[in-house]
């Protein structure tokens, strides 16, 4: 394993929930940031405050994800402020509700956008730099399992799930690319804990995660330079079990 110290990351959705805390803890490992938002303009502002106090560079960049060309826009940004960029995590994420008998084009088309389209150019534009780098992109565990709720959402997954693999062996030698895959971490928007207490008998280990136990998958799998290809489930072993009813699917 090797320091990330002095390396410049760039993370989509990274004002809030997960995207957020990915970001403290690079910090605290010497990391400059790129901090991609869309509309969290206060919490950006709060997280840039927060990030004062390490000795790193941070800088905040508004973008639209669901914009065709967006991906592209925000690395060059990105680069234009950083120089170079090491590190990118593919975050960002809407998650609305709908099944697959409502949903509609736009819906389709804005989570392909965010979930598959904008992190694929951002990989590739990370491929153009022609220099060592890393990506990790977030999946969600039920995509081994269902989600009839969240239709768009699934299937904008589930393509970045592809996408993943698909780059793990076209970006190779110079990109690793892996994924990780939480499970009972968050509750949804509007929801509390008691909606990760209800779920929690769900997976074997009986119980919900927090977003450290996402962090520390994070930093495992930008410091192991042996590791391609990967995705590492953070769902207390829910992804074993298949199908079941747990009242969401």
């Amino acid at each position: 394993m090797f320091s990330l110290k002095g390396l410049n990351a760039l993370i989509t959705g990274s004002a809030k929930r997960i995207g957020r805390d990915i970001a403290i803890r690079l910090a605290k490992e010497g990391v400059n940031l790129a901090l991609h938002y869309n509309t969290s303009e206060k919490e950006i502002k709060k997280l840039i405050h927060d990030l004062q106090q390490y000795p790193i560079k941070t800088v905040q960049i508004k973008k639209d994800l669901n914009e065709p060309d967006a991906g592209k826009q925000l690395f060059d940004t990105a680069i234009e402020k950083l120089k170079t960029i090491d590190i990118l995590i593919n975050n960002a994420s809407i998650f609305p509700t709908q099944d697959i008998k409502t949903f509609l084009y736009e819906d389709l088309i804005s989570s392909i956008n965010i979930h598959a389209w904008a992190p694929l150019q951002l990989a590739r534009c990370l491929y153009q730099q022609d220099k060592e780098g890393v990506i990790i992109n977030f999946l969600d565990s039920r995509l081994w399992d269902f989600d009839a709720h969240h239709a768009s959402y699934y299937v904008g997954k589930q393509l970045l799930r592809v996408i993943t693999r698909m780059l793990a062996i076209e970006l190779a030698p110079k990109i690793r690319v892996n994924a990780i895959a939480p499970g009972l971490i968050l509750p949804p928007p509007n929801e509390t804990e008691e909606y990760l207490k209800r779920l929690s008998s769900t997976n074997p280990l009986q119980t919900y995660g927090n977003t450290n136990d996402v962090v520390e998958a994070v930093i495992f799998l930008l410091k192991s330079t042996f590791i391609t290809g990967q995705v590492i489930f953070v769902d207390g072993g829910r992804f074993l079990l298949g199908s079941i009813n747990d009242g969401t699917v």
